[in-house]
């Protein structure tokens, strides 16, 4: 598949989405086999809900929303550090995801 970034941004909500769910579903299962799973499932819940895939320059990455730390601040005791630490896997898992799914090869 030729993919680029006018048609992911097209169809990314219309022809792909059972391809995202796939993506986020599989790297939530990773994520959660590798670390504590009170930490997976709450970033999951309170930041990832919130994120956006972008493909781009024929690479995905994953757009946070705005100040997660404080959309994690309450749910579950986590340090600033280890939060940046586990986005920064769990976002580079659902990249590698993104383009095993959608056959695009990882930078």
């Amino acid at each position: 598949m030729s993919l680029d970034a006018a048609t992911f941004e097209e169809q990314k909500y219309v022809d792909f989405f059972p391809k995202l769910q796939q993506a986020y579903k599989s790297a939530f299962n990773t994520m959660n086999e590798q670390y504590d799973s009170t930490h997976v499932h709450a970033i999951d819940q309170a930041i990832l809900n919130e994120s956006e895939p972008v493909f781009e320059d024929g690479q995905f990455r994953i757009e946070l929303p705005d100040d997660p730390e404080a959309r994690i601040d309450g749910v579950v005791d986590i340090g600033d550090d280890r939060l940046a630490e586990l986005l920064d896997a769990y976002t580079d898992t659902i990249e590698t995801e993104l383009c095993r799914l959608f056959e695009v090869e990882q930078p």
